[in-house]
């Protein structure tokens, strides 16, 4: 009774997570039944669907009851934005469900900061009681909007049944942490019958839920516990060359954790048949920050382009506007991140940098030239360098505490710095430099290495890439210091 109560009932201090023992349990007995649904799309959509608002439910406690209502709301929206032909109905509709969602964002996410400022500014202290950030809110809200906007657009038409709404909305592989999946991408595949899983969506399945494994589990939580959290917690306690591998280390640490959740989710839908778009394409290997953003997080940054960026205006309304629209998306892509200054700060410095990017390309054909085509060129190399760095400025803003914290670690770094204790901090800390070494190198291998590895593990046969699996979860209990440590981006 009590194994069956705790898979009833969900634990604040203990989430429902991919890289957990619980969710391969959950998943393997999901699996089951789930072959059985392949020739019936209704079976096949009520099941997922009921199983996906249980590993929400796991994941986030009753706030799974948010998911419903933004389903819900959004699908009587769109239907009836459809069968509007009046332009103002249409776009009082739309601001409706921008109303609902951002609304309901916007309260989870950011009434703890406004009430702080007001408390300063008046003198005060309001009581409102403790306000918890529902896990995925600002993922299922995002691609819910992209539905509305791209019915109001004319891009598609909308669901005529609600249970495939919700279906799509709460579809558990990218539910908690993206990617954000497109509808015109994905609704085609629900109908999908019989909905078959060949055998190379199932290798690049295997191959994926292993490297997401791998890259969070082993490496971003090993440096994370065992460094980087230390140097972000004290700056002060660690010499500027420590506090140099900390930001490299939270830069590698960022990247497994989110791709490693991006890979497990895309991998995990290819195992059911369904195939989502690549959400992280080796971003540390670009060479301005523009084509960072076509690397990094792509179907958020894809988001704010299309639905954000495009409805201030783009670049239709002069070089000033384009510059202050560049500006005004990432700022309000690093508040949706967190509501901080550091995310403001965050947002601004990409923003900043691409205007200037923008800029310097109108000026010279060469930046673009060294940036995105010259390959082999030494003025590539030097971008890469360049961008990494500037990225990495970036993160000490994104993962620090507060501003206090940011001031030390540049502070140290550019007044304590000493090569000196280079050796004794290698020797102190040879697993995690080793992991540091192991990840990105990995990572700047070229793509035909990712290409025929994919293809490798996709040739083996079914019992060796079970076994291949296991192996890792083997690796997982052997690296894993304390408790498993949930993904970054659960925080937003």
């Amino acid at each position: 009774m009590d194994k069956l109560s705790e898979l009833m009932t969900y634990s604040v201090s203990n989430p429902l997570i991919f890289s957990s023992g619980l969710f391969l349990f959950l998943f393997a007995a999901f699996s089951l039944l789930y072959s059985l649904t392949s020739r019936t799309v209704m079976l096949r959509v009520v099941y997922v669907t009921l199983f996906s608002l249980y590993f929400y439910y796991k994941a986030s406690g009753f706030y799974f009851l948010l998911l419903i209502l933004v389903a819900t709301s959004d699908f009587i929206i769109g239907r009836a934005i459809y069968r509007s032909a009046d332009l103002k109905r249409r776009k009082m509709l739309v601001g409706l469900s921008v109303a609902i969602d951002i609304g309901m964002l916007a309260y989870f996410k950011y009434t703890n900061m406004i009430v702080e400022m007001l408390d300063s500014v008046l003198g005060g202290h309001i009581e409102i009681g403790e306000i918890f950030l529902p896990i995925g809110i600002s993922f299922f809200t995002f691609q819910s909007l992209s539905y509305i906007i791209d019915i109001y657009r004319h891009r598609l038409r909308p669901l005529t049944r609600w249970i495939d709404y919700l279906f799509y909305i709460s579809f558990f592989p990218q539910l908690v942490a993206g990617p954000i999946v497109r509808a015109r991408d994905f609704i085609p595949q629900i109908y999908r019958n019989p909905l078959t899983v060949s055998r190379s969506m199932f290798g690049e399945g295997v191959f994926l839920v292993t490297c997401g494994l791998f890259k969070k589990a082993v490496i971003s939580d090993f440096i994370s516990i065992n460094f980087v959290d230390r140097v972000f917690d004290n700056p002060l306690l660690y010499t500027g060359i420590e506090n140099l591998f900390g930001v490299y280390g939270y830069a590698l640490q960022i990247y497994c954790d989110f791709s490693g959740y991006s890979d497990m989710a895309i991998g995990i839908a290819l195992l059911l048949g369904f195939r989502f778009n690549k959400n992280f394409d080796s971003p540390y290997k670009s060479a301005t920050i523009t084509e960072f953003w076509r690397r990094w997080h792509i179907s958020l940054s894809s988001w704010l382009k299309d639905y954000l960026y495009i409805s201030l205006g783009g670049n239709r309304r002069g070089t000033l506007r384009t510059y202050c629209n560049l500006l005004i998306t990432m700022v309000l892509g690093g508040l949706w991140h967190g509501a901080s200054l550091r995310f403001v700060i965050w947002g601004a410095i990409h923003g900043v940098s691409l205007a200037v990017h923008k800029m310097l390309m109108a000026l010279s054909p060469a930046f673009k030239a060294q940036g995105m085509d010259m390959k082999s060129s030494v003025g590539r190399v030097l971008g890469i360098i360049v961008t990494f760095h500037l990225v990495c400025v970036g993160w000490v803003f994104f993962r620090a505490e507060d501003m206090q914290t940011v001031k030390d670690i540049f502070s140290q770094i550019f007044t304590s710095f000493n090569l000196a204790v280079l050796p004794e901090f290698i020797v102190g800390y040879k697993g995690v430099i080793v992991l540091m070494v192991v990840g990105y190198t990995l990572h700047f291998l070229p793509d035909r290495f990712e290409a025929q590895a994919k293809r490798w593990v996709t040739d083996l046969p079914m019992i060796l890439q079970a076994l291949a699996i296991a192996l890792l979860i083997w690796l997982v209990m052997q690296v894993k210091g304390g408790e498993i440590q949930p993904f970054i981006y659960f925080q937003f």
